[in-house]
């Protein structure tokens, strides 16, 4: 992953459950969450948006580090608050999240920029991106509405209930707040020619999703439906497509982003196998994870010691 580049990542829940159904109480936790998680590991945070069993996000991590640790902190901490939530005691991520890497073009990043912009509706559950009732950027892009959440530190609490102690559910709460970087490709403009830009993008959503109610006579789902349904609930058909590994304005774009990932991971294998063998000076590529030693046992092998 270059250092410095848009990344949009995504998962979903466990067999796509409802377990982030908007609500006041998850909102609050999901956002308080991320608000510190960009505060400890100073992440630069483009968009975001939680729908009910999943959610995307367009961040500006430094380097793989950085990202792995901002998105284990924000998946860890999210699974207990809502699991807590909503009485989830299973797997809440079948899996880790997805980094989908975009390169430089500008119209590759407004491009994933209103895509995330357009989840709610996209998936017809609201007329207008304005509309989700779920965690989401989208009123602050547009008008730079502040994005505030609280962080429950559940230790202290754990540790006050054990004396025996009252414990009102704000006692441990603090407050937390999310700070929003613009596209790279934005970054020198003035902040009231990016609100006008995301105002007109909702609005092409906004267009687009009437039309489509109108010539499918489908109208979405609701605010009110989404408030109903159940988080331990999910869709009777899931839409599943393979997410692309990168995001790239042409073809011979996507081949370069591919062929430098294929030299990373061929240098990658090389020092893995180079490690397996015994070899203790293995270089790994820059950017890279490399894996754990093998345990040394205190018990000396036969004919030594």
């Amino acid at each position: 992953m270059p250092p410095g580049a848009l990344v949009e990542v995504t998962n979903r829940t466990i067999h796509g459950r409802f377990l982030l159904r908007p609500s006041f109480e998850l909102n609050t936790l999901v956002e308080g969450v991320i608000g510190r998680a960009q505060r400890l590991y100073r992440m630069k945070i483009v968009a975001y948006v939680f729908l009910s069993n999943h959610f995307h996000a367009l961040i500006l991590p430094e380097d793989a580090e950085q990202l792995a640790r901002f998105m284990g902190y924000v998946e860890g901490n999210i699974a207990k608050e809502a699991g807590r939530l909503h009485d989830w005691r299973e797997t809440f991520w079948p899996r880790r999240y997805r980094p989908i890497v975009l390169n430089d073009a500008p119209e590759v990043q407004i491009a994933r920029l209103r895509y995330v912009l357009s989840q709610g509706s996209k998936e017809g559950l609201v007329s207008s991106p304005r509309q989700w009732p779920g965690p989401s950027s989208t009123m602050a892009l547009m008008h730079g509405d502040p994005l505030e959440g609280l962080w429950f530190d559940r230790t202290q609490e754990y540790e006050a209930r054990r004396r025996g102690e009252d414990v009102p559910r704000l006692r441990f709460a603090t407050p937390e707040m999310i700070t929003l970087s613009p596209l790279p490709c934005w970054e020198a403009d003035p902040l009231h020619q990016l609100q006008t830009r995301v105002r007109a993008m909702v609005h092409e959503i906004e267009t687009e999703t009437e039309e489509r109610e109108k010539r499918t006579g489908r109208p979405s789902l609701g605010v009110q439906a989404i408030y109903q349904q159940h988080p331990h609930d999910h869709p009777a058909r899931s839409k599943r497509s393979p997410a692309p590994r990168f995001h790239a304005a042409t073809r011979e774009q996507r081949r370069i982003m591919e062929r430098a990932y294929q030299r990373f991971y061929w240098a990658y294998r090389e020092a893995a196998e180079k490690l397996r063998a015994g070899l203790q000076e293995v270089s790994f590529p820059p950017g890279s994870f490399p894996p754990p030693l093998r345990f040394v046992s205190p018990h000396p092998a036969p004919g030594f010691g």
